[in-house]
């Protein structure tokens, strides 16, 4: 029954799948446009940092995504398959051995540099 209820859910939530996103994985940098609804005006927000997590899938996938602001951690978590993200660029493809970064919460300056990756 489960194997039913599945394919239930994937053809009603084929249509909002993005299919668009470009590879990418824990410990890349990447630059997330969001759109900011404030009133009744709407722009284009802009934030760029590490990738600590993905998780999920399907259209339940989100990722984390850190960057120090200010000398002060800022993480963000999005929903990857949202209507409000509307682009993900791929700034710089880093090396790490794991899938969860957790670790990088505690650094700070050069400390939170990772090798990078030959695609």
């Amino acid at each position: 029954m489960s194997h039913l209820l599945r394919e239930v859910e994937y053809l009603i939530n084929a249509p909002f799948v993005k299919t668009d996103l470009p590879d990418f994985r824990a410990g890349d940098i990447i630059r997330l446009h969001l759109r900011i609804v404030e009133g009744g005006k709407e722009r284009t927000q802009i934030f760029e940092g590490m990738v600590i997590q993905r998780r999920g899938s399907g259209i339940r996938e989100t990722v984390t995504v850190r960057k120090v602001s200010g000398g002060v951690g800022v993480e963000r978590i999005v929903p990857l398959h949202s209507p409000f993200l509307q682009k993900v660029e791929v700034v710089r493809t880093n090396k790490a051995r794991r899938a969860r970064l957790f670790y990088m919460r505690g650094r700070l300056g050069k400390a939170l540099r990772l090798k990078r990756r030959e695609s």
